[in-house]
């Protein structure tokens, strides 16, 4: 079973065409090149991929390990909740 940092991973390097390499908890999405509206699109992505309601105002994130545990914190609420829908 893949972690939420892999699946995470797989999506920035399949939508954003970054090379696994550069991708560690602790590397900052800007040092990533991922702005604000590619932050948009990284959520949507993620939102797709891991069956989850997002929030209209998701909390601050600048690394790959805050998005991971927003993601963790999401799908654990959600699950206890039913709120998930179908990917």
């Amino acid at each position: 079973m893949s972690t939420t940092h892999e699946r995470l991973c797989h999506i920035l390097v399949s939508e954003h065409q970054l090379t696994p390499g550069r991708l560690h908890p602790d590397t900052a999405l800007q040092d990533l090149g991922i702005d604000s509206l590619g932050t948009v699109e990284l959520l949507w992505n993620v939102e797709t991929a891991f069956a989850l309601k997002l929030p209209l105002r998701p909390p601050p994130m600048n690394t790959l390990a805050d998005v991971t545990r927003w993601i963790d914190s999401l799908m654990a609420l959600q699950a206890r909740s039913g709120v998930r829908h179908a990917a």
